[in-house]
């Protein structure tokens, strides 16, 4: 950026710097690179500058994203109760609906507040993405262990033994031949995943549970250092939700909320038989002269 910036002004030519594919939000995208480069200057590592970006981004957010995911704490909250009642009404759907709208109204739960806060934030992510994914400056940068090019797919990779063997993978078996990285990263959104309310829809639930595995594929080819973003962006919003559950008492997990323990019930003493009269009527004839007398 600084090499077509001096171009720029040698040369006199006007907006050179366009050349770069900012994308649609430009007037993020600009910010945020300039933020990057100051940030590696300073720390001396891109893989670094991209995790204190990825901080200071969650950051500034915070607010934002703390009602995001205190929303989702209390719809998470009410998951055993949208479960019976999926249980009860799961032939009529129009009923259930009219049920979930009454237990939100009833609770005080907006199933959207927990949208709205993520849509401000999709701007400035996409920005960040567009940022890793066409800096220049990040080719044949390294990271800590395996990583030696942040601008290079992770090199270790399941087809390869992790390293330990080396040999051409086939063009057809390059999409299953995922990396390392990618693999931490579909496991941070998995478990970020457990973490979020599950859908009622069955099919809808399926779906989001088979969500982590395809973007693990489809990041695998992607560059080390925007899955490296993403993983650590999963581990951040991790750390945040569960400390919001924890302060809003939402059992942590993909189950149901913990049941309050029954006591094992005592069964009551059972009252001691009456004695047996002896002699029938004629021992209540007795007692009837007894109390005559």
């Amino acid at each position: 950026m600084r090499l077509l910036s001096d171009y720029e002004s040698k040369y006199g030519i006007e907006k050179f710097d366009l050349t770069i594919d900012w994308g649609w939000f430009s007037f993020f995208t600009r910010p945020l690179f300039w933020l990057l480069e100051w940030l590696y200057v300073h720390l001396g590592n891109f893989g670094l500058a991209i995790l204190v970006l990825t901080v200071i981004v969650k950051a500034v957010f915070f607010p934002l994203a703390n009602k995001s995911y205190a929303a989702m704490s209390k719809m998470k909250a009410l998951q055993p109760e949208m479960e019976k009642l999926k249980e009860r009404y799961g032939e009529d759907r129009q009923r259930m609906n009219q049920e979930l709208m009454q237990l939100y109204r009833r609770e005080k739960v907006n199933p959207a507040a927990g949208c709205l806060p993520i849509l401000v934030q999709i701007p400035v992510f996409f920005a960040l993405y567009k940022v890793l994914y066409t800096t220049i400056e990040m080719r044949h940068q390294p990271f800590y262990g395996w990583i030696k090019d942040l601008a290079a797919p992770d090199p270790l990779t399941i087809l390869t033994g992790f390293g330990l063997f080396q040999w051409h993978v086939p063009d057809i078996l390059h999409f299953f031949n995922i990396g390392i990285w990618p693999i931490i990263m579909g496991v941070t959104m998995y478990l970020q995943q457990k973490l979020n309310p599950q859908p009622t829809d069955p099919v809808q639930a399926r779906v989001f549970q088979f969500l982590p595995i395809l973007f693990t594929f489809m990041l695998a080819p992607f560059a080390a250092g925007l899955v490296i973003y993403w993983a650590w962006s999963n581990v951040l919003s991790i750390a945040q939700q569960y400390f919001i559950m924890r302060r809003h008492g939402v059992p942590i997990g993909g189950g149901k909320a913990a049941k309050p323990a029954v006591a094992a019930a005592v069964p009551a003493p059972t009252p001691a038989p009456a004695p047996a009269e002896s002699g029938g009527g004629g021992g209540g004839g007795k007692k009837g002269k007894a109390k005559k007398r």
